[in-house]
């Protein structure tokens, strides 16, 4: 199988994920996202670049072990997310929040089983601006994926808001969609 088939093939596969997936798969074929493998840090699953493209972790994934596999293709829902949030949402708690709810609600209802306790109650914090929440989620992250996930680094909000709130200009923030359009 030839790149170009398997990477039909696993957006086929999204696609019948869901609704969330349909829209992924929607969002990727309009903006001609292009989906492959680099090596990455162990602690990596997948990752996104700026430049439109997301890359499943070679280390852990081919084209023959990622098709089928539900976790892969929550990997390429949550990357897809991160392209659809923007670069500056992306590199946020929030936007992070975004992509993993979204990740681990799909993969869950795939393959039937309960999540983890962190991953349950990181699914159930609400997605929006209350910063307790987002530092909570952030706390979860690395209870789940370890200190090596560097969440910690990320600013709470959109860089931007982040800014804004820091120098005290609070007014805007609670009137932003909750999820990206």
């Amino acid at each position: 199988m030839d790149h170009a088939d398997w990477q039909n093939r696993l957006l086929d596969d999204l696609a019948r994920s869901g609704e969330p997936g349909v829209a992924a798969v929607a969002y990727m074929r309009k903006h001609g996202t292009r989906i492959g493998f680099r090596r990455a840090r162990l602690s990596v699953g997948a990752f996104w670049t700026p430049w439109g493209r997301v890359y499943l972790n070679a280390r852990r994934y081919n084209h023959a072990n990622s098709l089928g596999d539900p976790y892969a293709l929550c990997l390429v829902l949550h990357e897809a997310r991160h392209l659809q949030q923007g670069i500056f949402t992306a590199l946020s708690v929030y936007g992070e929040l975004d992509a993993w709810q979204l990740h681990f609600m799909v993969y869950h209802r795939m393959v039937d089983q309960p999540p983890h306790p962190a991953i349950a109650e990181l699914i159930s914090l609400p997605l929006g601006w209350d910063r307790k929440a987002l530092q909570r989620a952030r706390e979860l992250m690395q209870i789940y994926a370890s200190k090596k996930y560097r969440v910690d680094l990320l600013p709470l909000f959109p860089l931007g808001m982040e800014l804004r709130y820091r120098l005290g200009l609070r007014p805007g923030i609670d009137n932003r969609p909750a999820r990206p359009e």
